[in-house]
């Protein structure tokens, strides 16, 4: 049982919290604008313990649908489902427990945050899928990694104003540029295999594209929080920007380890921005 429970835990990368800290930082920005501060306790645990729960479901969803390519990739080979550890059906299993778990707690908020995150499960389903006929999947994801904002917004308000539509253009954005970075280190796997990235779309154009993205994620935030009168919202942008720039020093010679180096650091951009703009309302 306590192997079995490791296996569960590495599915559901439970030691790697970088990918549900990717989904957190945005999603919390958009709870401390919609509430204009501190949004409470009751928000910011469900919130957060739904990014963790959703997060994790999507994990065990994707190494289902990719088990049959993950094999072929030297990153992926040993994960649980893909090597038979786990099999599909309690992948399956967990994953449904898990989001039935999410599904509870976001029933504790108001009921246009329930109907959108419907639409955000139906676009987290779509995602696994679409990098078999998308030639920018990583759209597809940033989509999804970003609908915690207007959930945020409907919890709060009741309502999805345009405010928090240009917040996930802008985080779109930022997922763009971090999962790029992501599908730079397979990229040979991903040719011989046939799957579609952006890191193969956009080919010589890669390292040019990421940091076009992460200069477009600064711009419109900084333009939509309306940076230049909020001194901390500046100092998070710019400290989210000076790491993006650091970061094109790790994937400029496209290495698999420093395009994953870049990749797992950007955490630490997402916090800057939410640790700014959480100070400008103290």
């Amino acid at each position: 049982m306590r192997e079995k429970i490791k296996l569960y835990l590495d599915l559901i990368r439970w030691n790697r919290p970088a990918g549900w800290l990717l989904l957190l930082w945005p999603t919390l920005s958009a709870l401390w604008v919609a509430s204009g501060g501190f949004p409470g306790w009751h928000l910011l645990i469900v919130f957060t313990l739904g990014t963790i729960l959703m997060r994790s479901a999507g994990c065990c969803l994707n190494d289902v649908a990719d088990r049959d390519f993950d094999k072929h990739v030297k990153r992926t080979a040993d994960r649980p489902v893909t090597s038979g550890r786990i099999s599909v059906k309690e992948a399956l299993a967990l994953g449904a427990v898990l989001a039935l778990l999410a599904f509870c707690l976001v029933l504790t908020l108001r009921v246009e945050t329930l109907a959108w995150s419907c639409l955000a499960l139906a676009v987290a389903f779509l995602y696994p899928y679409a990098k078999r006929f998308v030639a920018m999947p990583q759209a597809v994801l940033g989509v999804a990694f970003s609908f915690g904002i207007p959930m945020a917004f409907a919890a709060v308000t009741g309502e999805v104003p345009l405010l928090a539509w240009v917040l996930l253009l802008g985080n779109l954005c930022w997922v763009l540029a971090y999962d790029t970075e992501y599908a730079m280190v397979d990229r040979d796997d991903d040719l011989k295999i046939g799957m579609k990235t952006s890191a193969i779309t956009l080919g010589r154009w890669d390292v040019a594209a990421v940091m076009f993205f992460y200069a477009a994620y600064v711009g419109v935030w900084s333009w939509v929080l309306d940076a230049a009168h909020k001194p901390f919202v500046i100092a998070g942008l710019a400290a989210a920007a000076l790491q993006a720039a650091w970061h094109f020093w790790l994937i400029k010679d496209r290495t698999r380890d420093g395009c994953f180096k870049a990749f797992r650091l950007n955490h630490w951009v997402g916090f800057a921005a939410f640790a700014g703009l959480s100070l400008s309302y103290v």
